[in-house]
Formats: structure tokens, sequence, C-alpha cells
């Protein structure tokens, strides 16, 4: 469980700093995409340490 969560936040990291490149280089699309991504993971993230406290005690 732990190396899933490092592995996702790693994950939106990366999305985040990529989309942070693209906002400097002035690609607006698929800055939007890479910010898109990082949200849906946050919430997978979110949803996934919720029912790990509820299964898992």
């Amino acid at each position: 469980m732990k190396i899933v969560v490092i592995v996702l936040l790693l994950a939106i990291l990366l999305l985040l700093g990529q989309a942070l490149l693209r906002l400097i280089r002035g690609a607006s699309e698929p800055m939007w995409q890479m910010l898109a991504w990082r949200a849906g993971l946050s919430i997978a993230l979110f949803v996934l340490l919720l029912l790990s406290r509820y299964f898992i005690q």
C-alpha cells in the first residue's frame, strides 16, 4: 500500500512539473491536460486512502 501511495504522489508531482514547463513555453492545451490528469490522480489517491482507512483498521 505504501508503494502505491508513493508512486501516485510521484506521478502527481511529475505531472505538475510537466504542466509548469508547458506554462513557461506557452503551450496552454497540453498544460490543461496535465493539470486534469494531476487532479484525477489526486482524487484517486484521496479515495484510495479513505478506502484503506475504512477497510484496514
